[in-house]
């Protein structure tokens, strides 16, 4: 079994076809939010393990590409 990650929505939005509407509508799930915030809080205490920082920095980059995809969706 898969861990959930808190990536792993927004990968599956990207996956769905979304329309340059749908792009800007975009906003991460409340779940997906907690999750952030909670791995943010840990490594701000230096308790994020190895594997929940891998996560951060995935969710961060996933994130920044979503924000340039907004842009290029609001061109067209």
């Amino acid at each position: 079994m898969v861990a959930y990650r808190a990536y792993d929505e927004i990968i599956d939005f990207i996956t769905s076809s979304p329309d340059p509407k749908d792009v800007l509508n975009f906003r991460p799930p409340s779940t997906v939010i907690k999750r952030v915030e909670d791995l943010l809080y840990k490594k701000k205490t230096a308790e994020l393990s190895n594997e929940e920082n891998t996560e951060l920095d995935r969710f961060m980059l996933i994130e920044h590409i979503m924000i340039m995809a907004k842009k290029r969706a609001k061109k067209i």
